[in-house]
């Protein structure tokens, strides 16, 4: 097969949560655990971080990678969804897998993936693990794709624990309370491994600090422990509590072992774009008019980007929006400006809400706007509408984000 084809089998063959929603979601870890038998545990190859939380765990991610990169560290870097291309899930030191290794690992697991009916990302993981197990990385940094504890990543045991924040998203699979939430997330705590939590919610601190306590494992608030800011090419103010729970991963990976100095920290934060190719996260891609995306889709990030939104200085403000079919609207729709002109728009996967319906319901709210046929053609019409002074933001979901960049 080629690298085309092998990506259409595996898109078209095996439900995948991003495209198909909760009939693609298995809440068990026994398929995982086969798979990675079948391949020789590779995970075991490898130190590893790993990464949950509701919002910013693909940011610190991406941060982490880079600081590690920076102190001459071999960095695997394991993110979903992917935006453009399939293989910018499994990188690294920021370089993408190889079309070679994708296809040809699907040719030599195809026959156990369908007796086994492997999901889309169960078998995404295991590529993953395979890749940096064979590229012999130094440390692989792993985000979590949803919740924790049933996660298909949950199979490696690491250096360090990280948890960003928790916000209500999910439900269906997590839970409609943030106590419900952080125990999913909380899943990944492990006996005697450091736990990072980002923020510190007093729905949520009970809940971790039990686990921990279960775990016998150290458990540090980055809030309440970091005071020292830096920058950070990630623009958005709201990295500002991202980088703190960077900065105290790194701490407690410099108690293992692991020498990063201070300027490794600072150039890693300030190469972050550069050295993994993160892209959408309060991406500019215009300036005149000045056009930024960011794949912000819950209550938590939408709240972060409308507040820099709001900071942001223009004349008139254009929102190019569209969302997934199963998402709450009511939800997000009280933080979104109404002195805005909206273009509601549908991605273009089987889950994108219908753009007449989206304009009927944020119409309902006092959001004025047109619907429009394609997402590109929402952002054209913006364009066509503003002047230099005006902003345009566009988001409200990742596959929207994605066929813009």
């Amino acid at each position: 097969m080629t690298y085309q084809d092998t990506l259409n089998w595996m898109f078209s063959q095996l439900p995948m949560y991003q495209r198909e929603g909760k009939v693609a979601y298995k809440a068990d870890l026994s398929n995982t655990l086969i798979l990675a038998e079948h391949l020789n545990n590779p995970e075991q190859n490898f130190k590893s971080i790993h990464v949950a939380g509701t919002n910013g765990k693909g940011s610190t991610s991406h941060m982490l990678a880079s600081i590690l990169q920076e102190a001459g560290y071999k960095v695997g870097l394991y993110t979903s969804p992917h935006l453009k291309d399939f293989r910018e899930r499994i990188r690294v030191n920021g370089k993408v897998v190889s079309e070679q290794f994708v296809t040809g690992f699907v040719k030599r697991n195809k026959a156990f993936f369908e007796s086994n009916a492997l999901s889309f990302f169960e078998m995404t993981v295991g590529m993953a693990f395979e890749y940096f197990s064979s590229e012999k990385v130094d440390i692989a940094v792993i985000e979590v794709g949803l919740g924790g504890r049933l996660d298909s990543t949950n199979i490696i045991t690491p250096e360090v624990s990280v948890i960003t924040n928790i916000g209500i998203d999910h439900t269906k699979f997590l839970g409609n309370t943030l106590e419900a939430i952080a125990f999913e997330k909380g899943g990944i705590i492990k006996p005697n491994v450091p736990i990072v939590i980002g923020e510190t919610q007093k729905e949520t601190l009970p809940v971790f600090k039990d686990l921990a306590n279960k775990n016998e494992a150290k458990i540090i608030f980055a809030d309440q422990e970091v005071d020292k800011t830096y920058k950070s090419d990630m623009l958005g103010t709201y990295q500002t509590k991202n980088i703190k729970t960077v900065i105290q991963a790194i701490k407690e990976l410099r108690a293992k072992g692991f020498v990063v100095s201070e300027q490794n920290l600072q150039q890693g934060l300030l190469k972050t774009v550069k050295n993994t190719g993160l892209l959408g996260r309060w991406q500019i891609i215009n300036e005149k008019p000045k056009v930024v995306c960011d794949t912000g889709h819950n209550r938590e990030g939408l709240s972060l980007v409308v507040d820099q939104i709001i900071n942001e200085d223009y004349n008139r403000l254009h929102i190019v929006f569209g969302v997934v079919n199963d998402k709450d609207l009511t939800s997000i729709i009280d933080l979104l400006p109404k002195k805005a002109t909206y273009y509601f728009c549908k991605p273009d996967i089987a889950r994108g809400l219908n753009a007449n319906e989206l304009k009927r319901v944020f119409n309902e709210y006092g959001l004025q706007g047109e619907s429009y046929n394609s997402v590109n053609e929402a952002y054209k019409v913006a364009l066509k509408n503003s002047d230099e002074s005006d902003f345009i933001f566009i988001g409200g979901s990742t596959f929207v984000v994605a066929e813009i960049i």
